[in-house]
Parts: structure tokens; sequence; C-alpha cells
């Protein structure tokens, strides 16, 4: 659209209004690009309660806990799979579990797969602490003084566990088998169950045993998600509900004695009701049980042990996770502070 208009010494000038068109359409399409900018964030809305700090801050404290306390993890580890039918190592008691791995396998010995302890650990609690906080601030829309409650509390924790698992079961399996090889060296044991590292150990177990393999023990494992369901449930209840006594917002920050007491209490109350799946989910992963599946181990289990085989390795894993729990959720909290 276009019109004439008079200018000195009467010369007609187009004057086009074209340019007031183009500023109408730019605008309209400005308008257009926000809503669908705006569309574009509710679709990645989940996206924005992602807080990588939650992820470093897991793997930091997993990874010390782990490197400090591996020994006791690997006490409980032979424990379990001690069922007194087959000719690997039998303990009478932790001090004397101690003894003959010095004796028969030296310092090394008690440190047998502290790779994929570090590694599973590290990436377990980097992956569990960034699924939780991210399913947890989701439901609380960015909002940390929305309080969560019990239900909510353990339905983010168990998401956030199954992810978990599936991230880092084949770690455990590899951590398993290398904590459960006997003895110096392999010169005299079977080449495709003896393994140099983890590398090694997860191309083997692959090349034999497929990805089913690698996801052996899978099954218990899950019950491990109700473990940390109910610790995590546990140990926020309790930090909302003493700073609700001292009249202070639930997610205020505590002390150090106050994180650590909240944390071994959680973890002992997971710990008492959960415990058996942890030796099912050994035995599973064992190279030197062969079972047909979870239900087969729970029968012979059953059979061979009664109730007292379902908890095997109890002491040494007590005295393992109270102490590690306690670091992780210190380290977690300071770091996240």
């Amino acid at each position: 659209m276009s019109t004439v208009v008079k200018v000195k010494e009467n010369v007609d000038v187009p004057f086009h209004l074209e340019s007031n068109n183009n500023q109408q359409l730019n605008s309209t399409n400005n308008n257009i690009a926000m809503k669908n900018h705006s569309n574009g964030n509710n679709a990645l809305s989940f996206l924005s309660h992602v807080k990588y700090q939650h992820l470093l801050a897991g793997i930091s404290g997993g990874a010390i806990s782990t490197l400090i306390l591996h020994p006791l993890d690997l006490m409980k580890i032979r424990f379990a799979v001690s069922d007194g039918r087959t000719t690997v190592p039998q303990y009478n008691s932790l001090s004397s579990a101690f003894y003959t791995v010095l004796r028969q396998e030296g310092v090394k010995g008690l440190y047998r797969g502290v790779a994929p302890n570090v590694w599973g650990s590290g990436s377990a609690w980097g992956f569990y602490f960034l699924f939780y906080n991210s399913i947890k601030n989701w439901i609380q829309k960015g909002d940390s003084q929305y309080p969560l409650g019990p239900t909510l509390h353990m339905l983010a924790a168990a998401e956030a566990g199954i992810l978990t698992l599936l991230v880092t079961n084949p770690i455990w399996v590899v951590k398993t088998r290398l904590c459960l090889q006997y003895g110096i060296n392999g010169a005299s044991r079977d080449s495709s169950t003896f393994y140099n590292g983890m590398g090694d150990a997860l191309v083997k177990i692959y090349r034999m045993e497929g990805l089913r393999g690698l996801y052996r023990g899978f099954v218990p494992g899950m019950f491990g998600v109700v473990h940390g369901a109910i610790q995590f449930m546990t140990y926020e209840e309790m930090k909302a509900s003493y700073n609700t006594y001292r009249k202070l917002p639930h997610d205020n920050k505590l002390a150090t004695g106050e994180y650590i007491g909240f944390a071994a209490i959680s973890k002992l109350i997971a710990a008492a009701s959960t415990y058996p799946y942890q030796v099912l989910r050994t035995r599973l992963q064992d190279q030197h049980h062969h079972y047909k599946g979870t239900w087969d181990c729970v029968k012979k289990t059953w059979a061979y042990e009664g109730t007292r085989g379902f908890y095997k390795g109890l002491a040494p894993y007590l005295l393992h996770v109270t102490p590690n729990i306690c670091l992780v959720m210190l380290i977690y909290e300071k770091f996240t502070n």
C-alpha cells in the first residue's frame, strides 16, 4: 500500500507505508515466537529442576566413603555367600575373616574390587541424588518450602532408586565378582571366571553371559529400591519434624552432628527391614554359585540355612554402611549448602 504526499518544490514523492506494515508483522511474529518459546519451556519444565551440584555431591560422598570403608564391604560380601555348601573360604567371625584375608592375600586382598566399588558407589550416589532431588523439586514446582510428606518422599526415592539401578547394576556385578576372587593370582583358575580388573570383568561377563549376566541380581536389587525409599523417607521426615519442633522452616539447614545422627538412624531402620535382599543379590551375582533365578535362591537358602541364612554378613554390613551413610550424607549436605 502507498500514497502520495506533497513536499517542497512541488515534487510528488511516493511514501510507502509498507514499513509500518512490516513493523506490525514483525511484532506479530515476535508474539508467536514468544508463545512457542513458552510452550517449549513447558515441555522442558522437568529439566529446569535438574541441579547438577547434586550429582557432584553424591559422587564425592560415595567415592570418599567407599575408599575408606571398602574392607568392611568386602567382608560383608564374603559372609553373605558363605553357605557352608561350597569350597569358598568359611570365616568364623569378623576378626578371623580379616586375619585370614591378610594372611592369604595380603593387604591387597582387603581391597579386591575397590575400583568398581568406587565407580559404583560414586555413580550410584551421584545419580541417586540427581534423580531424587530433581523429582522432588519437580513435585514441589521449584518451591523448597512446600512439604512433601512421607508418601511423596517415598515415591521420589523409589523412582530415583529404579533409575539408578538401571544405570549401575553392571558395575555392582563386577564389584561382587572381584570381591569374591580368592587367593593371590588366577594361574590355577578358570580364565573365564577369573578377572584381571574392572574392564576385563565387564568384557568377559558380557562375552560369556551376555547382557543378562551384567544384570544378575536385578530383581532382588529392586527390593533395594524399597530400602532406599524407606531410608530417605525416614531421613527427610526426621529433619522436617526436628525443624518443626524448633519452629523453623522444614528445609532449614542443620548442624553436622544432627545430619550424622539422622543419617545413622534412617540407615539402621532401612537395613533392619530389608537386609535379606542384599544376601540374595550377592549370591545371584557370585560366580561360584549357580541358581536358576531369585526364587530358586530363596528356596535353597531357606532349605539349607533357615532364617539365619538371609542375615549372613549383617554385622560387617552395619559396621560398613552406618559410617558410610553418615559420611555420604554429611558430604552431600555440606556440598549442596
